[in-house]
Formats: structure tokens, C-alpha cells, sequence
């Protein structure tokens, strides 16, 4: 019977990083759940089951012959590799890149599988579109479709339910059921207790890179370990405070009677798919937006128009704070406006910086640092790394972090200038049940102080903050396209 037997036993993280495993047993048939917190080795402990991370002291034993993985870290790869590929620029044409078909197919070659589960995920529609054109959520369904079709020994899936809609989450935990069932050795490493599947015979918790707690689920639910953590997760945020703004900088604060965002029948089209077609929206000063919908519906496409990164905007009647699209404004007249999270964004932060630079970069509108900071910027830097738990990851390079704390400081970069429009596109992405909670605080606090507005993409109803007031939908047509209905939402 294939297992993996560790005990006592060290891997390599990174140069200054390991990842501890006293002991664990992973026997052929079973369905193990691992949860902990943002920087605990959730990925670190995937990588390992995976056969990534060197050992460097103890006892390891695995014999599982293969062994799949998905993450958000290979997702970051992929976008990666499409980038680089990219021939656009020889080619004097757009390269599509790799289709979600052939990505799905360097899983294995049975295409009636691939079929099925390309159905099973609702992308049939997508797969010989370009990889790098889908969106978030469809990526990973992509993603989870490619490891499925390898009929791996082992299948490890680090946070698989992330950026997935509603319908696209119950389909995979309806599938992963059925896998496991029919006796598929799964791992299952998750952020949000409610994600902890009832199908689930064994549980471990993680903390500060070590593996707390692992064994039967009727052990490991009812431990003292996992009882604090989940009581960590739902306590209520007692007198915290934000960082101030920058006091040196002039406050970037709009009238009380422009129109923050006007858009008029805007159509956005790739060839000859349609993403937006016939939508009209105005946001007015005081209101905060929840924008709702399925996976690939233009959400994102959506905000690119807000912030000014795509070049449609220029073909549309599009009016931002007050001033015409096209009209002589500059990117930074717009962005000036503007905190920005998205996950693209969080795969486009390349450039080598540190977590100090990455929220200092926040009050420079750019992808790192370019220009000396002030006294007062680098101390509220100081400031947000601490509100983080973070000062002593200060110097660190970003891109050894794991991708919750990544997260977590791109969330306090687009915050750290108190902008006026603040728009974040599934900013909870990659987060645990406390840092989650604190995020959605400081979102009600930043908003309370009456200058900030608040654009807030999310899959999961109770994602979105308390201050939520009007709310943007996507739904479906009935023809193929999308309906875009607004209203005020009910405060209880």
C-alpha cells in the first residue's frame, strides 16, 4: 500500500526557512484536510507531499508513484511562461499562447476525459481559448482539470476552492466526493474552516512552519489546537485604528457631487467574443459597491476600465471622477484616485522588493519603488508592516513569502494612501479565517472615515464588508451574454 511516513523531519523551505513535520502518516485511501495561518507552511506542506522540498534532517518515506499538485504558485508560473513565450512583438500579431486545451492536456491524453471534465467545471465554451485571456476563477478550474486528467496516486489541491464561484465550488466538492469514494488518496489544504469537507478522515493544523496537530478527524476536530484557532477566527475587532495618511501629501479628495464613475452602454469585445456589452453604471460619491457574478462574466474587465489599464476605455463612453476618457488625462491622473488589489496584480508584481518597499510603493502608484521616500512615509510603512504582524519579515523578498502574506501587503499598499476609491477584486483570495476578518475591519474603518469609497469584488457573500450599500450584478441573459441589474442593498 503506497503512504508517505514522516517523522520528526526538517525540509527546506528556503535558505533561512524549514518547514517542521514531527510525524505523519498518509496511508493509500485516505482524505486528509490541512488548515492554519497566513506564513504557517500550508504550501510549504503541499510542496513536500509533492516530493518539492529537500529534506534536511530526519525521516521521510514516499511511495506514492505520482503525485499531483495545484496552487496558486503554479498558476503564477504558467501566467509566467505565457509572458515569456509571448512572440507578439515578432509576429507584428497577437499570440494567443497556449489554449486552456493544450494546458489541460499536459495533464494526459484522453480528450473524452478532458470532454467531461471541461463540462463538469462549465468551460467547454473555453478551452481553445488562450490561457492567458481567461479569468481568475477559470484558470484554476483549467488547472484543477489538468491534474484530474493524470489520474494521479496522489492528488494535493492547496486552497482549490479560491477565486471559484458558487456553483463552480459545489461542483468540485461534489467531485472530490465522488474521487474520494472511489478511493483517491486526496490533500486538501484550505484557509476557511467551512471548507474543512465532511469527507475528510484525517485533519492537521499548521503553525509558524510546523505541523501542529495531525491525525483522525474525531481526534484532531476536537483538540485544543484547532478549538483556539477557530475562536481566533470569529472574535470581533476590538479598538484597533488604521495608519494615518500620509501628512505630507496633498489629500486627493474629489467634490461632494461629481459622479465618481459614469459609463454608457460600454461593449468590450476580444474578436469576436463579447465580454461587456450594453452595460451602464454610475457610482455617486458616499456609495460603496459590491460587484457580484460568475467566473469569466467581466468583472474584472470591468475595474480595468475603472483604473484605467485598458485600452477600450478610450472607444467607450467612460467618464472617471469627473473627466472624460480620452480627453488629455494621464494613467496617473487616474490612478492618483485610486487603491488597486487584484490577483493578475499580485502575479505581475515581479520587480525584487522587500514588504517595507511593497507598501511604500503604495503612495507612488507604481510596481516598486523608484523615488526616495519621505520620513513620515517610511514610518507609517513601519506602521502598516506592524498592524501585519509583519516588521520582522520587513526586509524579506517578497516573493518568498507565502501567498497569503503576499496578499496581505498588497491589501495594505493600495489602503496605505487612504485613497478615495478603493477597489479590491477578491482581496480575501489566499487569506485565513483571522486575517480575513481583520481585513474586512480595516476595510470598515478605512471607509468610516468618510474619504474613502469602496469597490469590492467577491464570490462569497460574506466576504463583503459591513459598509456595502448598493450592489452590481452579472447575470445571465438567457442568450448568451449578460444583464447587469443594480440595487441598494438592505441594511439590517
Amino acid at each position: 500500500m503506497s503512504a508517505i511516513k514522516i517523522k520528526d523531519a526538517c525540509f527546506a523551505i528556503s535558505e533561512r526557512h524549514r518547514l517542521h513535520i514531527p510525524e505523519l502518516n498518509l496511508t493509500e485511501g485516505q482524505c486528509w484536510a490541512f488548515v492554519g495561518a497566513n506564513g504557517s507552511g500550508k504550501t510549504a506542506l503541499a510542496r513536500t507531499l509533492a516530493g518539492e522540498l529537500e529534506r534536511i534532517n530526519g525521516e521521510a518515506e514516499h511511495g506514492f508513484a505520482s503525485v499531483e499538485w495545484v496552487s496558486f504558485e503554479q498558476l503564477q508560473q504558467l501566467a509566467d511562461r505565457e509572458r515569456d513565450e509571448d512572440e507578439s512583438d515578432l509576429l507584428d500579431s497577437q499570440d494567443d499562447g497556449h489554449s486552456a486545451r493544450q494546458i489541460m492536456l499536459e495533464g494526459g491524453s484522453d480528450p473524452v476525459r478532458l470532454e467531461s471534465l471541461a463540462g463538469r467545471f462549465g468551460i467547454t465554451t473555453l478551452l481553445d481559448r488562450g490561457f492567458k485571456y481567461l479569468s481568475t476563477g477559470e484558470t484554476r478550474k483549467v488547472l484543477l482539470c489538468r491534474a484530474l486528467l493524470s489520474r494521479p496516486e496522489l492528488l494535493v489541491l492547496d486552497e482549490p476552492f479560491d477565486g471559484l464561484d458558487v456553483n463552480a465550488h459545489e461542483n468540485l466538492m461534489s467531485l472530490l466526493a465522488e474521487l474520494v469514494a472511489s478511493g483517491q488518496t486526496l490533500v486538501l489544504i484550505v484557509n476557511r474552516f467551512e471548507e474543512l469537507p465532511d469527507f475528510a478522515t484525517h485533519l492537521g493544523l499548521l503553525a509558524e512552519c510546523e505541523l501542529a496537530q495531525a491525525g483522525p478527524r474525531e481526534v484532531i476536530a476536537v483538540s485544543a489546537e484547532l478549538q483556539q484557532l477557530n475562536h481566533l477566527a470569529v472574535l470581533e475587532a476590538g479598538t484597533q485604528a488604521l495608519p494615518l495618511a500620509d501628512p505630507d501629501a496633498e489629500r486627493r479628495e474629489l467634490d461632494a457631487a461629481t459622479p465618481r464613475i459614469v459609463m454608457r452602454d460600454i461593449r468590450v469585445s476580444y474578436g469576436d467574443k463579447v465580454i461587456l456589452n450594453g452595460l451602464n453604471w454610475q457610482v455617486n460619491p458616499g456609495e460603496h459597491w459590491q460587484i457580484m457574478g460568475p467566473n469569466g462574466a467581466g468583472k474584472s474587465t470591468l475595474l480595468s476600465l475603472v483604473t484605467g489599464d485598458h485600452p477600450q476605455g478610450y472607444s467607450n463612453d467612460l467618464t472617471l471622477f469627473g473627466r472624460r476618457r480620452g480627453s488629455g488625462e494621464t494613467i496617473w491622473d487616474i490612478k492618483q484616485h485610486i487603491g488597486y488589489v487584484s490577483t493578475t496584480m499580485q502575479q505581475d508584481y515581479r520587480v525584487t522588493a522587500t514588504p517595507r518597499a511593497v507598501i511604500l510603493s503604495g503612495f507612488f502608484d507604481s510596481i516598486g519603488v523608484y523615488q526616495q521616500p519621505g520620513d513620515a512615509q517610511l514610518q507609517l510603512a513601519e506602521q502598516w508592516l506592524t498592524l501585519l504582524g509583519m516588521m520582522h519579515l520587513a526586509n524579506e523578498p517578497f516573493r518568498h513569502l507565502s501567498y497569503g502574506q503576499q496578499r496581505l501587503l498588497l491589501i495594505a499598499r493600495a489602503m496605505v494612501k487612504h485613497p478615495p476609491i478603493l477597489i479590491l477584486d477578491e482581496p480575501l483570495q489566499g487569506l485565513d479565517t483571522f486575517n480575513r476578518h481583520w481585513v474586512k475591519r480595516w476595510i470598515d474603518l478605512l471607509v468610516a472615515e468618510g474619504g474613502t469609497q469602496l469597490l469590492f469584488v467577491s464570490h462569497h457573500p460574506s466576504d463583503a464588508p459591513s459598509c456595502i450599500s448598493h450592489r452590481l450584478s452579472f447575470e445571465p441573459d438567457g442568450e448568451g451574454g449578460y444583464c447587469y441589474p443594480c440595487e441598494t442593498v438592505q441594511k439590517a
